[in-house]
């Protein structure tokens, strides 16, 4: 998909996008989904002919990504917006409305993490329906507009203008299907005049052919508007990008750990090749099995027929254990745990998730302290991440006021500050750094208010008034929730 739009855009715009790096993204995409077939298919002869078959995996490429979601953006992550109005408008009084809500922006926010780290790069564009057009194509307020957010990774993702790692012109392809036909829309984010254009253009895409086709009734095929602010935001994961033929996007988790995925994969596949192969097998002299009219061997017992396999050796032979011999394979159980464990150890360093983030010796206990101290890697990585995702989701927010005032006529403020108040709960102990906290309140070095905002998620207007409200009593448990009258 992305060599035909690619080709098309540079034909249409005269670019020189390369389509190189998309190669690292598709790899990415492979073991994301648990299946690289040049390495999961194998090929073996039982002496007559080749056999092909996949080998077994744990598909862990997929779980990593999945932890690194569940990690920088959940439920519990917190957007801050110091004017009420604006906070409304952007999420609601639960932080479950607004545009974010309309959007589902915490389920499928958390789902475009995931695909961040998976192919390097995520964006969220920015759709409005019911725009109205000046005569110079420019986009007229309307109160009638609505906001959808659209969320894409990699492999829809086309950036065309770069400036110090920060892409600023991009195109953005999506797939969508209307009666059994699939279609890519393909809109393309460009500067003019120091003011953002979107263009948008529709193709049905049959086989390997794009064939450009008439845009629906209700989208605009070119507005200008009318601000640099754009309508989208990009996302990727706070790691230099050491790939080769980088165009500006980022770098998946997964790349510096293809190898350690592989190491995964053949100790599970060994692991349940012993499994499969540790059947009892029982080997009988020709002699003593009886056949049938066609020549067929009857094993003498039929409900386990599986376990016979026929020998030839002399029935003469005074030593009645070569007459039937028994043979049970070693399942090699702890050697093939500890080989899978180990992988899984070397795979979670790679992905900077720790040495020892997955362990499955549940029988052994760890002090707090040795805890804390295997968790130093994720800490420190997942601060690193964090910065990332928290300029993306101030940018989108910044966007998403910014289009409420001037398109949809919003009576709120393009200038309220933004705060980003993470979940770190997963990977400190949560319980400890609140009782900290709340000492910091009783010996005045922290305020009542700050300790709301934290732990409650409220703006700083909102907790000061709560704080105002409850002033009367003297019990500082109940101005920091801890209960009371």
């Amino acid at each position: 998909m992305n060599s035909q739009l690619i080709k098309w855009l540079n034909e249409k715009y005269g670019y020189e996008v390369s389509e190189k790096y998309y190669e690292h993204i598709d790899i990415w995409l492979n073991w994301w989904r648990g299946y690289y077939e040049p390495f999961h298919r194998i090929k073996f002869s039982n002496g007559k002919m080749v056999i092909k078959r996949d080998i077994y995996t744990l598909k862990m490429g997929k779980k990593v990504c999945e932890d690194w979601a569940a990690v920088l953006l959940n439920s519990k992550t917190h957007i801050k917006i110091s004017d009420g109005d604006t906070n409304l408008f952007v999420q609601g009084t639960r932080e479950t409305g607004g545009i974010l809500g309309a959007n589902s922006f915490w389920t499928k926010g958390n789902r475009l993490i995931e695909k961040t780290f998976a192919t390097g790069t995520g964006a969220v564009t920015i759709h409005a329906s019911g725009v109205k057009l000046r005569e110079d194509g420019t986009v007229e307020t309307s109160p009638d507009a609505e906001i959808q957010l659209n969320y894409l990774s990699a492999e829809f993702i086309i950036p065309l203008s770069v400036d110090n790692d920060r892409i600023t012109e991009a195109a953005f392809a999506s797939e969508t299907f209307f009666k059994g036909k699939k279609y890519l829309l393909l809109e393309v984010h460009r500067l003019e005049n120091g003011n953002y254009v979107i263009e948008n253009y529709r193709f049905l895409a049959e086989s390997d052919k794009l064939t450009e086709v008439p845009l629906p009734n209700n989208m605009i095929a070119r507005f200008n508007t009318g601000a640099a602010v754009p309508w989208f935001a990009v996302v990727m994961p706070n790691i230099e990008n050491n790939a080769e033929d980088a165009n500006g996007l980022g770098l998946s988790i997964l790349h510096g750990a293809i190898d350690a995925l592989k190491a995964v994969d053949l100790c599970f596949n060994n692991f349940c090749s012993d499994i499969y192969l540790g059947a009892k097998k029982v080997f009988m002299e020709k002699k003593l099995i009886e056949m049938d009219e066609d020549g067929t061997p009857i094993a003498p017992d039929d409900v386990n027929q599986q376990l016979f396999t026929f020998i030839d050796f002399p029935l003469e032979s005074a030593d009645t254990k070569k007459f039937i011999m028994e043979f049970n394979p070693a399942l090699r159980v702890d050697d093939n745990t500890k080989g899978v464990q180990s992988a899984l150890d070397y795979l979670s360093f790679k992905c900077g998730l720790g040495n020892k983030h997955y362990q499955f010796n549940s029988g052994t206990v760890v002090t707090a302290t040795q805890y804390t101290g295997d968790q130093q890697d994720l800490i420190q990585n997942a601060d690193k991440h964090y910065a990332v995702v928290e300029q993306f989701l101030i940018s989108l927010v910044r966007s998403i006021i910014h289009i409420g005032k001037h398109l949809m006529g919003a009576d709120i403020a393009e200038n309220a500050d933004i705060e980003i108040d993470f979940d770190r709960s997963v990977i400190i102990d949560d319980t400890a750094e609140r009782l900290q906290d709340s000492q910091d309140v009783r010996d005045g070095l922290m305020a009542k208010w700050e300790y709301r905002m934290k732990y409650y998620g409220e703006t700083e207007e909102d907790a000061r008034a709560v704080i105002d409200e409850i002033s009367g009593s003297q019990d500082d448990d109940v101005l920091m929730g801890f209960g009371g009258a």
